[in-house]
């Protein structure tokens, strides 16, 4: 080979080199991940199964609508979204453990939470652990958030949030019910709520009159509803799991202690409330999130999707759920990227109207959200606050079980 040739063929080799060179480098651009894998750990059995059903529904048809659509925008591309869900039981053990798998073999980019704020509790300080970003509903419980988490959001209403409602509520009846009754499950949940009720009484002149505390699964009811029926109670404030409120709510009924008005969050937010109680579960009053009638955009046709997807009502906390979604793929398309630490920032910058309202965060991760509150009228949840979203009046004083 001669000089020139040789000239001629290192200059190709060394062109051919620099282009290699620079696609590793970036130079072309990286193929479309094949899809966003999303973990949710919930209780699809144990004692907050039906709750957990509600909020799977929520996050799946969700998923289902962003994907018809063709993904999330990714970049150039659009991606579809992988939902990875597993039953921790109602166990907060088992939340920790399928959170870890979730991370460590499935290689989420951020979680989805399930039912219950024992279990959301249990689950936040792993996501901080992975530095993966956790969205949580069905989840009111505050002092979490107040442990300086940084991949913790909740678009979901909080104690101090259902406290100050609950209390405007009866601030807005004529005559208010002016002597309460507060039953108090002994968990952290409880005694948070429990204490800010208390909190909301006291400053705005109302007596409590029973003040009782029990542990989650108990049997007998009864010294605390007779104590609260002796003390002339007229207003019953509690936040039971679903099995520990259908007892109370019974024995409440077989021993004939009538108050005007029931609040009771949690228990109430599932089927199994009317299912199990029938009428004697009509006027209890709930602040579950969501509600199938509130005029949000979006929510009245994700209530026709979801009745045509799974044959059965929305209840409170499908549509938090399906928010949550929402939320998420807004930020993961934001932060143009899967990077888990660009979700959580895009996160944290939300601004965005989902079909349970304006969503936004403050600092500490949990959501700017409307309080919504319901009662059960002829075994539906009905929308009675606030007023511009209500589709009924509340029924106040509550009928004696007697007369129902």
């Amino acid at each position: 080979m001669n000089v020139r040739k040789r000239e001629k063929f290192f200059a190709v080799v060394v062109l051919a080199c620099l282009i290699l060179v620079a696609a590793s480098c970036g130079g072309a651009a990286a193929p479309a991940p094949t899809s966003i894998k999303i973990g949710a750990v919930m209780p699809l059995t144990g004692r907050y199964a039906a709750g957990g059903d509600q909020v799977r529904n929520g996050y799946q048809l969700a998923v289902d609508d962003i994907n018809a659509a063709g993904g999330v925008q990714l970049g150039n591309a659009k991606v579809p979204i992988e939902l990875i869900v597993l039953d921790d039981e109602s166990d907060p053990t088992k939340t920790v453990q399928r959170m870890e798998t979730l991370y460590n073999d499935n290689h989420v980019v951020s979680y989805l939470g399930g039912f219950g704020s024992d279990l959301h509790a249990a689950a936040a300080g792993i996501a901080e652990k992975n530095k993966t970003p956790y969205l949580g509903v069905a989840f009111a419980l505050y002092s979490i958030h107040q442990k300086g988490f940084k991949y913790l959001f909740s678009p979901f209403p909080k104690s101090p949030d259902i406290a100050k409602t609950t209390f405007d509520v009866f601030d807005s009846l004529n005559p208010k019910p002016t002597k309460i009754a507060i039953f108090a499950e002994k968990t952290d949940w409880g005694n948070e709520l429990s204490s800010a009720w208390r909190d909301q009484a006291k400053s705005r002149g109302y007596e409590i009159v029973t003040d009782e505390t029990y542990a989650p699964g108990a049997q007998d009811f009864s010294a605390m509803i007779l104590k609260a029926k002796e003390q002339g109670a007229n207003a019953v404030l509690a936040l039971p799991n679903p099995p520990d409120g259908i007892a109370i709510a019974k024995q409440m009924k077989e021993l004939d202690f009538n108050a005007d008005a029931y609040v009771f969050i949690r228990s109430s937010d599932a089927l199994s409330w009317s299912q199990a109680l029938g009428k004697d579960g009509d006027y209890f009053i709930l602040t579950p999130g969501g509600n199938s009638e509130a005029k949000f955009p979006g929510n009245a046709e994700m209530v026709q999707r979801h009745v045509a997807k799974f044959n059965k009502p929305v209840l409170g906390v499908t549509g938090p759920a399906y928010a949550t979604v929402q939320v998420l793929a807004d930020a993961i398309k934001r932060a143009g990227t899967l990077d888990p630490e660009k979700i959580r920032d895009a996160l944290a910058a939300t601004d965005l109207d989902t079909v349970i309202g304006h969503v936004k965060f403050n600092p500490d991760g949990t959501g700017q959200v409307v309080t919504v509150v319901v009662q059960y009228q002829d075994g539906k949840q009905r929308l009675i606050w606030p007023k511009d979203q209500a589709s009924t009046d509340l029924v106040y004083p509550a009928p004696p079980w007697k007369s129902r």
